[in-house]
């Protein structure tokens, strides 16, 4: 058993979480809480650790072998995320240790915010915005033309949840055509209930005039987007990643749209997130930076809806209790064998 205070396990929250969430936590559990914006330094979260029987962790976070070895009294590391690169599930399930995620509740949210980050790019918002705050705007006047996404061809690469999410919501915009790619294509049913056809890598780079990144980040899709796969892409097609920074090429991205071969790229997420990374970049390439009029970024703002954010925790908080009760978390991706 773990060392507990007041006869209840410890519980570490690794970054902010609404109040309601504790006050839940704190019926059964000792809670030690990071209520600030920022992350806690590693030492200071390693010391609130020692003693603990969960954690939750969140996107900033990481989790590995040196980690775990630092906590020997944890049952669970509850994610309050859906991808968990980041994290070291196999070493979690060699020390008994669950590993839960949040699956389902930032489809909707991410799916959203990547039509956002499409018509913003499509459509100069970000440049508009500039114009209009420099004093220089004197009425209409014909300039900052853009793409529609009425009548274009959208490729889809990745067909998971966030996929299927965002087929629906771009059939309302009337796209010519929505063409996917995935691992595990869909059923002919279901392609035709989503209004969408299956393509290879090849014919959805070359056909496409705008993609959604949405694949996951593995070994495989380790900068699927590579300059090769941009040189395959329509000449002023556009590119928008809501999925892992990783999936795509910083650089080479920053190079196509030097050249004008991307006419815009938009993107949520970034490959300086990658912490399991070891080659990690430090930053984000100052060439995407310095492109302010082909290119929108948003600080991994996917799930950031209040009462999402409220829902994914007080979820996470959930599988905290269920491992504490003797019970395997409704969202447990591993199978530890408990040694307690």
């Amino acid at each position: 058993m773990s060392r507990q205070t007041n006869n209840k396990p410890i519980v570490v929250l690794t970054h902010w979480v609404h109040p309601e969430v504790i006050g839940f936590l704190a019926e059964k559990c000792t809670v030690i809480a990071n209520q600030s914006s920022e992350s806690l330094p590693f030492p200071e979260l390693m010391d609130r650790l020692r003693s603990a029987a969960g954690v939750m962790v969140f996107m900033p976070d990481s989790v590995n072998q040196e980690f775990l070895e630092a906590c020997p009294d944890l049952q669970i590391v509850a994610a309050a995320l859906k991808g968990y690169d980041n994290f070291d599930v196999n070493a979690c399930t060699r020390k008994g240790v669950w590993f839960s995620i949040v699956p389902d509740l930032l489809t909707v949210p991410t799916a959203e915010l990547a039509l956002g980050l499409a018509l913003g790019v499509m459509r100069h918002f970000r440049h508009g915005d500039a114009f209009i705050r420099s004093d220089q705007f004197r009425g209409w006047r014909p300039r900052f033309y853009g793409s529609s996404l009425s009548g274009s061809t959208i490729g889809l690469y990745g067909m998971g949840a966030l996929g299927k999410a965002l087929a629906i919501r771009l059939s309302a915009f009337a796209p010519g055509r929505i063409l996917y790619h995935d691992i595990n294509p869909l059923q002919t049913d279901q392609e035709q209930n989503l209004n969408i056809d299956f393509a290879s890598p090849e014919e959805l780079l070359s056909s496409s005039d705008l993609i959604f990144q949405l694949t996951p980040l593995t070994t495989q899709t380790f900068h699927l987007i590579d300059a090769n796969a941009l040189q395959m892409m329509k000449d002023g097609a556009f590119l928008v990643n809501v999925s892992r920074g990783s999936v795509v090429d910083e650089h080479a991205v920053a190079q196509a749209l030097e050249s004008g071969k991307l006419a815009g790229y938009a993107a949520d997420v970034f490959e300086m997130e990658e912490w399991t990374r070891p080659d990690r970049p430090e930053k984000i390439p100052e060439k995407l930076l310095e492109n302010p009029n082909s290119t929108l970024f948003t600080p991994h703002l996917g799930s950031a809806v209040d009462k999402v954010r409220f829902d994914i925790a007080m979820q996470a908080a959930r599988n905290i209790i269920a491992a504490f009760e003797g019970k395997t978390p409704p969202d447990a991706i591993n199978h530890p064998v408990l040694e307690r």
